[in-house]
């Protein structure tokens, strides 16, 4: 019963629109009516700058984290990086904005920030290190999800290498766009770094 409880509050953080609420709330503009129409942080730094893509941002990593953490404050023994899924879903199929939600990176790395925060370090990096070379948003998530898979076998805990090459498969999916663009050299760059 725990579990689905959990499950269930996990669906509902994550399924906080965080982009359209700050962009309703500070720049009176739905996010999703403007440049890629997605209310994720990529699209937020684009339309309404760099504070607006940093909050949405940092809310959306700590929907994943608190939904992790949650079931730990109650003393309740569940498989934390399943419900951690949940947070996922809610973010990307999220029930306050029609099930069209985010790209599933910043609530991902919510999630392995709650459980292994070395990991999440090393995601962190690797996002960074691939932007610098590549300029491109959506390219260095995908390769981190790579990344995180190799490095979360080192740890040797097979839940964790299972949940990590989901959320990966997941943001590839919701990439499979963007994947298209890179191919034609229409996927827009970043020019801040």
């Amino acid at each position: 019963m725990g579990f689905f409880i959990f499950a269930f509050i996990a669906y509902l953080l994550g399924s906080i629109p965080s982009g359209v609420i700050i962009g309703k709330i500070g720049y009176n503009i739905d996010i999703r009516e403007h440049g890629s129409g997605n209310l994720g942080a990529t699209n937020t730094f684009r339309i309404l700058g760099v504070k607006a893509g940093i909050t949405v941002t940092l809310v959306d990593i700590l929907k994943g984290t608190t939904a992790t953490v949650l079931p730990l404050l109650f003393d309740v023994e569940v498989f934390r990086l399943a419900i951690g899924l949940f947070a996922v879903l809610g973010h990307t199929y999220p029930l306050f904005t029609k099930f069209k939600g985010g790209k599933a990176v910043a609530t991902s790395g919510g999630i392995i920030l709650g459980i292994n925060p070395i990991l999440f370090a090393v995601m962190v990096l690797s996002f960074f290190a691939t932007l610098y070379l590549s300029k491109y948003v959506s390219l260095s998530s995908m390769i981190t999800g790579v990344v995180t898979i190799i490095v979360s076998a080192l740890f040797r805990e097979t839940g964790l290498v299972i949940v990590t090459a989901i959320l990966t498969i997941l943001v590839f999916y919701r990439h499979r766009e963007n994947i298209k663009r890179i191919k034609n050299r229409t996927e827009p760059k970043i020019t801040w770094m």
